[in-house]
């Protein structure tokens, strides 16, 4: 039976390169921020290795998801209304009544991802892109730490 792992490819960790991302948002949606992200690990002359993403907020958060049909980017969004609706009876409601729906998509979807980095390129699929979801209607400016953990080109 042949083997369906790929040929290994290794490298020594001599980098960790760290910049921040400001993102200003129009209000609730996904913004991508895959260009910048790529520009990052361009910039920093990133060989093998990973990068991490982190989002520093709690009414916002990161996603991998396809980049192709912006449709999907409507149903995620409906979908994430559902889960967690500002009708629903919320405790926390001192920040308007989008905030305290807006922490539990953040914590159903998360703050943070890692993506590969072979031979100084982000290894996403050929419909993924990285995304930046914010939560709350109004815009906001974000922050997103990028770090390269790896070796050099």
């Amino acid at each position: 039976m042949p083997s369906r792992l790929s040929a290994m490819t290794e490298a020594v960790p001599d980098l960790i390169a760290t910049a921040t991302l400001r993102v200003e948002t129009p209000g609730a949606g996904l913004t991508d921020i895959t260009r910048d992200a790529a520009a990052f690990v361009t910039e920093c002359r990133a060989g093998e290795g990973v990068l991490l993403v982190y989002l520093r907020h709690t009414s916002a958060s990161l996603t991998i998801q396809e980049n192709a049909d912006p449709d999907v980017q409507t149903d995620l969004m409906t979908a994430l209304a559902r889960l967690a609706p500002e009708e629903a009876p919320w405790v926390h409601d001192s920040e308007g009544p989008d905030d305290m729906p807006a922490h539990v998509k953040a914590m159903l979807t998360g703050v943070s991802l890692h993506v590969p980095v072979s031979r100084g390129r982000l290894a996403l699929g050929t419909w993924q892109g990285l995304y930046l979801i914010e939560h709350r209607r109004r815009p906001h400016r974000r922050e997103v730490m990028l770090q390269f953990i790896g070796g050099r080109r």
